[in-house]
């Protein structure tokens, strides 16, 4: 199954088929009918919302939804972090909503990250549920009538009284949870793929048509350090065809320092590993950025095993993942280490843990806005304060 996600999502990554080998050639027919079916699917959905049959939900506080267009590697959770230290900053107590996909590594790590804070996580397939549960425990506040949402600035204010009452929901992927109202779509790219073949689900890696990008109140383009110039102009050209006052925005992963899998109170900084034989383990979206952040540190060698986006690791992996070590080990003359990302160690640190005597160090990066075209990480968090504004007017 495992060898066939793989495939499945070369396909929809792969804009000229012709180079693709014989067996994911064959694997089209099937893939382009499936596709159709989901585009039938999305159509009656969407039908069924305009006539109301379908009801969104509003909830009594701003929702601000940082979703995508296609799946992994968009830097969805930490634009949700970033979002949320900011409301937190503000003075504002924030819940987060994330549906906990595929064990809940991203809850997890959003856990771990705001630890000790007034932010809240809330999990759940049904999130009006979930939400309603949360402001029946801690209350909310009213936009029309909190100091906080008056004396909203970029620099942080005075703590108002009622910090336990939530004053704003985040919405974790939430561009296609149309059951609740939001008052401001974040829409994330992955810059370094884009969209794919634009083809929806499963032959491509679209959700929605691009033509969604309509609903969106700011792009904001993922890895775009790792983007050329030309790739960037492209990507912006792309969504300015869809919604030309779009205002975008660009991100980055920024390494930071690592941690022992064995001991999540360590703190190794980045040139610990510098010299030394390197194996990445990840599944995550975006591997590719992820790899390339360790070859930037100064390790002698690097070498990765990809597995699809929130796979759980298995006993089976650990063994194919310590004779590949064992291989660096013979090849080299030392042993090598492994690097994971947080959201691996958060999905199952136990088993990584496995690995002994083998080192395993977990990455620790943070979302960086770069100044691009004018577009800086203050002229989001503007963005941000006067769209919250505008909703108590």
């Amino acid at each position: 199954m495992e060898k066939l996600r793989v495939l499945v999502i070369e396909i929809a990554y792969s804009r000229n088929h012709t180079k693709l080998s014989p067996l994911q050639r064959s694997l089209i027919p099937v893939l382009s009918f499936a596709s159709s079916l989901y585009r039938l699917a999305l159509s009656l959905r969407h039908y069924l919302y305009h006539l109301g049959i379908f009801r969104k939900h509003r909830l009594p506080v701003p929702v601000i939804s940082v979703g995508n267009l296609t799946w992994g590697g968009n830097g969805k959770t930490p634009m949700v972090e970033f979002i949320a230290r900011w409301l937190v900053d503000s003075g504002i107590s924030p819940l987060i909503l994330t549906r906990g996909y595929a064990g809940g590594d991203e809850a997890r790590m959003l856990g771990r990250h705001l630890l000790g804070g007034p932010a809240k996580i809330g999990v759940g397939a049904n999130r009006a549920a979930v939400a309603a549960a949360y402001f029946e425990k801690y209350g909310y506040v009213d936009p029309r009538s909190s100091t906080s949402y008056q004396r909203l600035r970029l620099n942080k204010v005075e703590s108002h009284l009622n910090s336990e009452k939530v004053g704003a929901v985040i919405l974790d992927d939430g561009m296609q949870h149309w059951s609740l109202h939001h008052d401001l779509e974040v829409v994330m790219v992955n810059g370094l793929v884009l969209w794919g073949c634009c083809h929806l689900l499963p032959l491509g890696p679209l959700r929605e048509p691009l033509t969604a990008l309509k609903r969106a109140d700011v792009a904001v383009i993922h890895h775009a350090d790792m983007v050329s110039e030309q790739g960037l102009k492209d990507a912006e050209l792309m969504i300015r065809e869809v919604k030309e006052s779009l205002p975008i925005f660009y991100t980055r992963m920024t390494p930071l320092n690592f941690f022992e899998v064995s001991n999540i109170n360590s703190k190794l900084p980045l040139g610990a590993l510098c010299n030394a034989i390197i194996l990445c383990v990840s599944a995550i979206g975006s591997a590719n950025a992820f790899v390339n952040a360790i070859e930037k540190i100064g390790a002698s060698f690097v070498d990765r095993l990809n597995f699809s986006d929130h796979h759980i690791f298995q006993a089976r992996d650990v063994d194919l993942i310590r004779r590949r070590l064992e291989e660096l080990e013979d090849k080299f003359g030392s042993k090598p280490v492994v690097v994971v990302t947080e959201k691996d160690y958060d999905r199952d640190a136990e088993i990584l843990k496995g690995l002994y005597p083998f080192k395993v160090l977990v990455l620790c990066s943070a979302l960086q806005f770069l100044s691009q075209k004018g577009c800086t990480e203050k002229g989001f968090k503007k963005l941000l304060e006067e769209s919250l504004r505008k909703l108590k007017a």
